[in-house]
């Protein structure tokens, strides 16, 4: 799987590397091996956390169609039992 990110993010994630280099590693590093490394990384990494997300997101799913009868159930035939509540309340 190839994972493609929009001009904009590739070029945040090279400054972040740079920033990272000049902030933490004694040598700073300049655009185009920052961008390698970035290949690196969404080729490498990438789809280890696209894997996971896409399961988190599954699970979540999985989770809110299982409770679906929570979620959406509406009690039938309800008019007169809250009619009948209202007429109490008012009397007392």
């Amino acid at each position: 799987m190839n994972i493609e990110i929009s001009k904009q993010s590739r070029a945040a994630g090279i400054a972040s590397i740079k920033r990272y280099f000049e902030e933490n590693l004694s040598e700073p590093i300049g655009d185009l091996p920052a961008g390698l490394l970035l290949n690196f990384f969404l080729e490498e990494v990438g789809p280890t956390i696209y894997n996971q997300a896409i399961a988190d997101g599954q699970a979540r799913m999985q989770q809110r169609v299982a409770d679906l009868n929570g979620e959406l159930y509406a009690d039938e035939f309800q008019y007169w039992q809250r009619a009948d509540a209202r007429r109490k309340s008012r009397r007392s």
